[in-house]
């Protein structure tokens, strides 16, 4: 029988970790049954790259009568899926766009005027922050871009970004879920986020908000962010407050999480396992710059290959999060290309050492390419292809690196979204 390669191993435990968050899997046992189906109305909203995969499993698994499902979602361009009661549209990310500004706004015209005898079915995954960019009173979406371009390339977490955006928002922030008082509001969410905290997932439109307008305008400075004359009055003024705990508006607004970065470097350790590998999860949460990260990564997997500390090889190191990328370069970007390569350079060509690393959402920054992979010859490939990695790492140009080597992992649009994945295989030190 043919021997898995390492290439194909990787892949396999990518594959796992994007199967284990499809929404088709994991939605079921979250939806009401039949006795507490609503009394009156039912409404299905919802925003993020999973969100249309979310909408058909509802309508496929829904223990009630088909006649009661309707509503509106909103998704990344080229994640819809077809829906026969609910209606999905498509809308720009990571830098929103008109469609989404239109989503967001009939979403709200939808939910309002509801009753205590109604429900709300919200259906949120990453991604929602830029599919519904509703500006703050005042905002415009122009405003709403161009301080998304700014965080984008500014190094701050994904926490940080969506704490400005709430303050600058008409729908995020818990808005959405006061908008549907006094109806009931169940949101099913799949976490893209470290920490799997509700109100950092499509920054929390059903969620309470602890954060304030200042503590917004201290992430600005931190980062050296310019901001609009009119986008700084409404975080100084106050106006961008959003919903905080305790709002009587969300004393019905109920949140579950059905999938997590958790659970998917779950299933990709059940891959390993299989393979007669040693899995070990070093987190689900890890966060920081993507080059900087990859270094660490690489001095671990360099101390288990060398000297079989913190654990011995043939083994599999798991880590999710979500890294950052402060863009100083040309390059086409992407974090999780980013933390490969570096992680490749400080490894150096060991020979037992393969790694994947991946969006599990399909796309790497704004690029369609999930991630790449890396091995032992990567970097004596590109050396022979006249491309320094030192000098394709400070152009931010991951993407053009792994593609020169026909690295790259491609996966098109997997209609979920779990956050970062990385994998790391140490091959056992041979017996020679």
């Amino acid at each position: 029988m043919r021997r898995t390669t390492p290439r194909e191993l990787l892949r396999r435990m990518f594959d796992a970790a994007v199967a284990s968050a499809q929404p088709a899997r994991c939605i079921a046992p979250h939806l009401p049954d039949r006795e507490a189906a609503p009394r009156g109305r039912l409404i299905v909203i919802g925003a993020g790259k999973a969100s249309a995969a979310m909408a058909r499993a509802v309508e496929d698994l829904w223990p009630g009568a088909k006649s009661q499902l309707g509503g509106l979602v909103v998704t990344r361009y080229g994640y819809g899926v077809p829906c026969e009661r609910i209606e999905i549209v498509e809308a720009a990310h990571p830098v929103p766009d008109a469609a989404g500004l239109a989503a967001a706004e009939r979403m709200l015209a939808l939910v309002r005027g509801l009753s205590a005898d109604d429900l709300v079915l919200c259906l949120i995954s990453g991604g929602g922050s830029s599919l519904l960019p509703l500006p703050a009173p005042g905002l415009t979406l122009q405003h709403k871009q161009d301080v998304n371009r700014a965080l984008l390339k500014s190094g701050a977490t994904i926490s940080e970004m969506n704490c400005v955006r709430r303050h600058l928002s008409a729908i995020k922030g818990g808005r959405l879920a006061a908008a549907c008082h006094p109806a009931r509001v169940l949101t099913l969410l799949i976490s893209d986020v470290p920490g799997d905290d509700p109100i950092d997932i499509a920054s929390g439109p059903t969620a309470p908000d602890p954060t304030t307008c200042e503590d917004a305008l201290a992430i600005v400075r931190r980062y050296g962010i310019e901001l609009p004359p009119m986008v700084r009055a409404v975080l100084e003024s106050g106006r961008g407050e959003s919903v905080k705990p305790g709002d009587p508006r969300l004393a019905r607004a109920e949140l579950r999480m059905i999938a997590t970065p958790q659970m998917a470097l779950e299933a990709a350790a059940a891959v390993a396992r299989e393979a007669g590998l040693t899995p070990y999860i070093l987190g689900d949460a890890i966060e920081g710059e993507a080059r900087d990260v990859g270094k660490v990564l690489a001095g671990i997997a360099l101390q288990v290959a060398g000297r079989g500390q913190p654990v011995a090889a043939p083994c599999v190191l798991l880590s999710g999060g979500e890294t950052t990328v402060t863009v100083r370069g040309q390059g086409r970007g992407g974090r999780n290309v980013e933390c490969l390569l570096s992680m490749g350079i400080a490894l150096d060509g060991h020979p037992r050492i393969h790694a994947l690393a991946g969006d599990t959402d399909g796309v790497d920054g704004q690029e369609e390419i999930a991630g790449a992979f890396l091995a032992p010859d990567s970097l004596a490939r590109a050396w022979a292809l006249r491309m320094p990695p030192r000098d394709r790492l400070a152009d931010n140009d991951g993407h053009g690196f792994f593609g020169a080597l026909g690295d790259s992992v491609v996966s098109g649009p997997t209609l979920t979204n779990v956050n970062d994945f990385r994998a790391i295989f140490i091959e056992a030190p041979s017996s020679e």
